[in-house]
């Protein structure tokens, strides 16, 4: 066997594989269609003369030889991935200054784990979390008020670059003995009547009555609350419907405490970026941080999406 067989890219791969359980998911992960996925493994096994996965397993898994890779992987990419940040510092200097503004109710608790793991690499960088609803998020870029922020917003500014984080399902919430429930899925007449529970934001930054209700002439009166449990509470106490990201309701879900139906035929999907200003884009410690969010994000966040060509990988539901 040849070592120059076996790139880094291969073994992102095969770490891939063995994160995501097939070639589809892991393709979506490595952001690569499922044949360049299936044409990449294909020519390492040829090379190598050996097969590197069970392909009848379900979910697909790994050969001796393909596990020997994986624990090669699990070794060398880590000590990479370290190496170039090592290097990125010394190009570009390891301190700096993150002020982040979050647009999403949601992502505190997915961001702030990755916040404790970009802190291990980057103990000289400052973060910082401008709390409270913020009218006009990337404003605060501009204004040099904040230096990143996390928003579904991605209307071109002047001087302000977006790089993409994921897609994700919001889902209808109900009760779990509520008439909608025996449904596959809610349409937006099955909002009429009934109170839609948000938080305290303006219409227009809800993508369910933004992107659903209001075309269809829906508006059913709203009731706000400011945490996610107390949403959840309200919704069990049959004071109305909501509508939530899949990755903040997954426990309530499997505990039977309400009831999840999609928003349409093919669910109503959403997406998050970081947007920061073009002259921050190349730092270093910026670049590595989206990079630290992302992939902290698909290895702990069930049912989300990389987003293809910068959308979502399906639009407003029918």
């Amino acid at each position: 066997m040849n070592p120059s067989h076996i790139e880094l890219r291969h073994l992102r791969l095969l770490q891939a594989v063995s994160e995501a359980g097939g070639l589809t998911a892991a393709a979506e992960r490595l952001h690569l269609t499922q044949s360049a996925v299936s044409h990449q493994l294909k020519a390492l096994e040829d090379a190598l003369g050996l097969a590197l996965v069970e392909r009848a397993a379900r979910p697909l898994g790994l050969t001796a030889a393909g596990r020997r890779l994986l624990a090669l992987a699990h070794s060398a990419l880590p000590q990479v991935d370290a190496a170039l940040r090592d290097l990125a510092k010394l190009r570009d200097g390891d301190a700096g200054e993150l002020r982040i503004a979050v647009e999403c109710h949601t992502c505190y608790d997915w961001l702030m784990p990755a916040m404790d793991r970009y802190r291990d690499v980057w103990p000289g960088v400052e973060l910082d979390l401008l709390g409270g609803f913020q009218a006009d998020p990337i404003g605060l870029l501009l204004d040099k008020r904040a230096d990143l922020v996390i928003t579904s917003d991605t209307a071109p500014r002047p001087g302000i670059v977006y790089a993409p984080l994921f897609g994700f399902e919001m889902l209808a919430l109900l009760p779990p003995d509520h008439p909608l429930a025996s449904r596959k899925w809610l349409l937006p007449a099955d909002f009429a009547g009934h109170t839609l529970i948000t938080y305290p934001v303006p219409e227009d930054r809800l993508d369910l009555i933004r992107r659903v209700l209001a075309p269809a002439g829906i508006k059913p009166p709203r009731r706000e609350a400011q945490l996610t449990v107390a949403i959840l509470q309200l919704v069990a106490s049959r004071r109305g419907l909501a509508a939530l990201p899949a990755w903040a309701v997954a426990p309530y879900i499997e505990r039977g405490y309400v009831a999840a139906r999609p928003v349409g035929r093919h669910g109503l999907w959403a997406e998050l970026h970081i947007a920061v200003r073009a002259a921050d884009a190349a730092r270093a410690y910026v670049a590595d941080f989206i990079d630290t969010v992302r992939r902290d994000s698909f290895a702990r966040l069930p049912g989300i999406r990389p987003l293809v060509s910068g959308t979502a990988v399906t639009n407003a539901p029918a």
